[in-house]
């Protein structure tokens, strides 16, 4: 018998009428997917997001690391970041069916302060991403989520108190502790996102690893620790990978030009650019924006966006 979340997925696909693709809801930001066959890795930028897989499995691979979760698992992303996705089971007699979910940062760190007892950090900095099981509560809160997309009157009333029940339940589950880090005012971890932050504003101009470190307020050789430690790639790296999508969605969205699209995203050299794309996406960048449009046609915007 399917789960009462399952139930409530299902009946908003059939809702909007059925098939496979994005099935955007009416709160920004919550989004259901279904699709009837296995795809290829899907390179994107990551939200801080709850994802949440029913039916089927997925993979993600964001630096050299390699995370897989299938049935009523979860993949909890706490930081944006570049990562490749693709669904790994799926079938038309058993689609895939997921469901993602943004989550507020700021919200995360307001539950987290009002916890009498908060799950103890992390002793490390890891990864910015793990994987964990949806267990009751937490299935139930999203099923709300999901059924409360019917009525759109309730949502600026009903929206708010059950994100903050899913932030309750991911951080006083047996993974909160991962997600501690980013409450705390001055922990490595939060230096580091702002240096993110900074870098995904700035990812077009010249940067210094020096720069990044003076934003984090950390030394040049502790800065490229850690964040290698939170996203799996060095800092320049992960600049790379948002030019680089940043340049298939002008090619795609905006119908740019190759060397339009390098010379926006940062690139003096259209030939070095070509490599470097072809390098990450295994195939040359005019070629990979037409393959990418007829993805967007059949799977929405979101498959393509860095945000």
């Amino acid at each position: 018998m399917p789960s009462p979340l399952l139930s409530a997925v299902t009946a908003y696909i059939d809702a909007q009428g059925g098939g496979e693709g994005l099935f955007p809801t009416c709160m920004e930001g919550v989004n259901i997917i279904s699709s009837f066959q296995e795809q290829m890795p899907m390179r994107r930028v990551y939200r801080p997001s709850l994802c949440v897989v029913l039916q089927g499995a997925k993979q993600i691979l964001f630096g050299e690391d390699v995370l897989d979760y299938g049935e009523m698992e979860c993949l909890v992303v706490s930081v944006e970041l570049p990562a490749s996705g693709r669904i790994v089971k799926a079938s038309p007699n058993e689609p895939f069916i997921g469901l993602t979910i943004d989550l507020d940062v700021a919200m995360m760190r307001d539950v987290l302060e009002q916890l009498e007892t908060p799950r103890r950090a992390t002793s490390t900095d890891g990864p910015c991403v793990f994987v964990g099981q949806v267990d009751e509560p937490l299935a139930d809160c999203v099923a709300r989520l999901v059924r409360m997309a019917d009525t759109p009157k309730a949502v600026p009333i009903l929206y708010p108190s059950v994100m903050r029940e899913i932030c309750y339940w991911l951080l006083s589950g047996p993974h909160g502790g991962e997600l501690y880090h980013l409450a705390l005012p001055d922990s490595h971890v939060t230096r580091v996102v702002k240096a993110i932050y900074f870098l995904r504003d700035s990812f077009a101009k010249t940067l210094r690893v020096e720069q990044m470190a003076e934003v984090a307020r950390m030394s040049p050789s502790s800065f490229h620790q850690h964040f290698k430690a939170l996203t799996s790639m060095s800092p320049l790296q992960f600049q790379k990978e948002l030019r680089l999508l940043e340049a298939r969605r002008l090619m795609v969205a905006d119908a740019a030009s190759v060397a339009e699209a390098a010379y926006r995203v940062g690139y003096e050299s259209a030939s070095q650019f070509s490599r470097e794309y072809s390098r990450m996406f295994g195939v040359a960048p005019k070629r990979d924006a037409i393959n990418q449009k007829r993805l967007y046609a059949t799977y929405g915007s979101r498959e393509v966006r860095t945000a």
